[in-house]
């Protein structure tokens, strides 16, 4: 039974920040990673086109102002391989590695009430003893995949885009290829595949919003102006409401005149990005609004089709934009006007069963030599509900979270002590700029942790009252903005029989560090703090 006073689950890139900060602040962390390699989802999702929809000075961290003038970003929108490059050598700068378990896959962690301690088993039979337990297992890290009849009986190559081979290179010459799924994965690989593919078919329940990427190299003279400034870049981005670096305008949609208002959109599109739904400040709160700004998107999607059944089909007509996840994309609607790209529209004619050469639809039956599901994860919960998780009493986590996620400013849940989420439910997490909600937590943690250690704090515990609080709180803040007029995997929809309550928060980044500094400042008000005099034991009872 190894000891260590903090154990972290996941070697991704909240993972890594939460060992350097806690290593820094002097406390002995071990991290303990599932893979063989580091790098979380970055790890992982290695399917072609797999990029970050967030610009690549901003999806990296901020706590080295060295790190951040040795690194040359190439692209403004960084590619998977280079995001993992960039993980690498993180973790090589810092000395990270050493306190890195790797292929430590973390099956249960119970906590002994009596030694006050976390006991932290892992697949292979190991099992650790920690005082504070900190999971970082990422939002979008459990893929889900559909079941149709006969799915077992595929005799092709099958693929899942979330835990895409590394040997699986991206040329598929002379093969016929399914795409499953219509997310981001699925619109970024589709252009890729078909540059080598012999046939491709797009399998799609929703038509998805997408706006480009305008993706380009990075050139020096950019490079030095960004990295000139980039102090004022992170404080931008810190006080902007999803973390992206800019605010939206005091002008709502329908007070701008409707020749400048179709100039401000059209400008954002070639721009922004996602950050598209940050245009007007009231997109995402009032349906008026909202819908001029979906019918914009409509109309230049419809402009990226030719055909005009197709168009019909791509354009979506279920949800408002940004009610779900938009995409950013490179060339997605243009691929399907490629002659070896199909459409397969699964909503109107449904998917009757899967054979050995592939899927049969109501339509038609698409023959495929390779079957890729980019069907999504169980977001948010997914991955902190896969490992047997039991607190005080025995209690279990999945059984707690039954009815959806329950926690106080997202950070833990009450009957959990010593026990902290990074960028999990009931934080802004998803509908941030993720690095940013990363490293604004895990500077909190540590601050917290070294607060405790300096007056005798044995065990912090998230109070009833203040996890029913904040949990309505989300709720409410929720209730304010059009994102449950859709299902998406912010709110449960996109999987049957999940919880459906809103799991992100969605009051934005700015106004949730102010929340945590209060918190910090006035002594931790939600949390059971508490002085029992008892040094952690050397095993777990038990």
């Amino acid at each position: 039974m190894r000891e260590v006073e903090v154990i972290v689950v996941g070697a991704g890139l909240a993972g890594l920040r939460a060992l350097y900060g806690f290593r820094e602040a002097g406390f002995e962390t071990l991290v303990l990673e599932a893979s063989d390699e580091i790098g979380g989802v970055w790890n992982h999702n290695r399917y072609p086109g797999a990029r970050c929809d967030v610009e690549s000075y901003d999806y990296s961290y901020s706590f080295s102002p060295e790190l951040e003038q040795e690194w040359r970003w190439s692209e403004r929108y960084p590619t998977q391989p280079e995001i993992l490059r960039y993980i690498h050598h993180v973790a090589d700068r810092f000395s990270l590695r050493s306190r890195v378990e790797l292929g430590a896959r973390v099956e249960s962690a119970v906590y002994d009430e009596a030694a006050i301690a976390w006991t932290v088993r892992v697949q292979d039979g190991r099992a650790f003893l920690c005082r504070h337990l900190v999971l970082c297992l990422g939002q979008l890290s459990a893929p889900k995949l559909p079941s149709y009849p006969g799915q077992e009986n595929f005799a092709g190559e099958t693929i899942v885009s979330a835990s895409w081979p590394r040997d699986r290179r991206h040329h598929f010459s002379g093969q016929r290829v399914g795409i499953l799924g219509t997310g981001s994965s699925g619109m970024q690989m589709t252009p890729v595949v078909a540059r080598t593919a012999a046939h491709v078919t797009v399998f799609q329940r929703t038509a998805n919003y997408s706006v480009p990427a305008a993706n380009a190299p990075l050139t020096d003279e950019e490079d030095r102006q960004v990295k000139a400034n980039y102090a004022e870049r992170r404080q931008l981005m810190r006080n902007s409401p999803t973390g992206l670096g800019f605010l939206p305008g005091k002008t709502k949609t329908l007070e701008a005149p409707a020749e400048e208002r179709e100039a401000v959109f059209e400008a954002a599109y070639h721009r922004l990005g996602f950050g598209f739904a940050l245009t007007y400040p009231d997109i995402l709160l009032d349906e008026k609004a909202n819908d001029v700004a979906t019918d914009f998107l409509k109309r230049k999607i419809a402009e990226r089709v030719a055909e005009p059944a197709l168009r019909d089909k791509l354009v979506p007509s279920t949800h408002r934009f940004a009610t779900r996840r938009p995409s950013v994309d490179s060339g997605y609607f243009e691929a399907f006007s490629r002659p070896n790209v199909e459409l397969a529209d699964i909503k109107t004619e449904p998917i009757t069963g899967i054979t050995a050469d592939g899927i049969s639809t109501t339509a038609k039956h698409h023959r495929l030599d390779v079957l890729i599901y980019a069907t999504g994860f169980d977001a948010l919960t997914g991955s902190i509900l896969k490992p047997d998780i039991r607190g005080r009493n025995g209690q279990s986590l999945r059984d707690k979270w039954r009815e959806g996620p329950l926690t106080h400013l997202g950070v833990g849940t009450a009957g959990f002590p010593n026990m902290f989420i990074v960028a999990g439910p009931g934080s802004p997490s998803v509908l941030s700029n993720v690095m940013v909600s990363i490293e604004e937590q895990v500077d909190w943690f540590v601050q917290l942790l070294e607060n405790l250690r300096d007056e005798g704090v044995d065990e912090i515990e998230v109070t009833e009252d203040a996890e029913r609080d904040w949990t309505a709180h989300v709720q409410e803040r929720a209730r304010e903005t059009l994102y449950m007029t859709a299902d998406s995997f912010y709110n449960g929809g996109e999987i049957a029989g999940k919880p459906r309550v809103f799991m992100p928060y969605s009051g934005g980044v700015r106004h949730y560090r102010r929340l945590l500094q209060g918190s910090a400042n006035d002594g931790y008000p939600g949390f059971a703090l508490r002085k029992l005099g008892l040094a952690m034991k050397a095993r777990a009872h038990g």
